[in-house]
């Protein structure tokens, strides 16, 4: 168990690496590329159009903040809450708690998050460098 216990700072880095570069791809469309379509989609799903901007924003800088472990608690928590956001007015309306598979990929990465928030980014982070405990 000591041996493993040296992987979690790596675990940290590849939790870290895979949620930033998931929400960076999400992200960068709703921001750059493909911002109209998405407001367009938005009200569909009970939104008002302009909360294409806030979820791009989360999205694309929360992910380039967990990427490089900076601020990672505070990126962490609001792409967690977007996440909830997500499956509460999104995906369970369109089966309810039995329809898992519309819930399955939000719900890991609120999860996967939620963990960054609790645990920090780890020793390769940016936060440790600069916060020094507080990582």
């Amino acid at each position: 168990m000591h041996r493993l216990e040296k992987l979690k700072p790596l675990a940290l880095l590849l939790r870290r690496l895979g949620l930033g570069i998931i929400f960076i791809y999400h992200g960068f469309p709703k921001l750059f590329t493909h911002t109209h379509q998405a407001m367009q989609q938005f009200p569909r799903m009970g939104f008002p159009s302009y909360f294409v901007y806030i979820a791009g924003i989360v999205e694309f800088f929360g992910g380039c903040l967990l990427v490089v472990g900076l601020f990672t608690r505070i990126a962490a928590l609001l792409i967690a809450g977007e996440m909830a956001v997500a499956i509460w007015r999104v995906h369970l309306p369109q089966g309810g708690v039995m329809a898992v598979s519309n819930d399955q990929l939000p719900l890991a990465l609120a999860v996967a998050a939620f963990t960054l928030v609790a645990v920090g980014a780890g020793a390769a982070s940016l936060d440790r460098a600069i916060f020094k405990n507080n990582a």
